[in-house]
């Protein structure tokens, strides 16, 4: 992407030859001579664990649930609210099988 020096808006290209890129606001052109490409590579953010991570799991209780994965009887839970105050709070699940430990939530 090519933008103006003058006005520093986006140069589109011409349909007629597609030898120029224009500008739509000032009467600036650039004359293309050669095939024109700039690649860009994005860092991608590190993501944090929306539930807090491992730590937010440690003084949780557990109750009887079933994991969907492995069939273990019990589960960590918790409850957080998630969505406006006059809805229900939804329910996280954690395994409490240490070889699974898969997570779920209901609500």
């Amino acid at each position: 992407m090519l933008f103006c020096p003058s006005c520093a808006n986006l140069l589109l290209i011409e349909n007629e030859d597609g030898q120029d890129f224009f500008c739509q606001t000032c009467p600036y052109t650039y004359s293309i001579q050669k095939r024109h490409t700039t690649r860009k590579e994005l860092q991608r953010k590190e993501v944090d664990d929306v539930l807090g991570g491992a730590d937010a799991w440690k003084n949780v209780d557990s109750t009887e649930a079933t994991c969907p994965k492995c069939e273990h009887e019990r589960a960590f839970f918790m409850q957080i609210q998630i969505r406006s105050a006059d809805e229900p709070s939804s329910i996280f699940y954690k395994c409490c099988n240490d070889d699974c430990q898969h997570q779920w939530r209901e609500g």
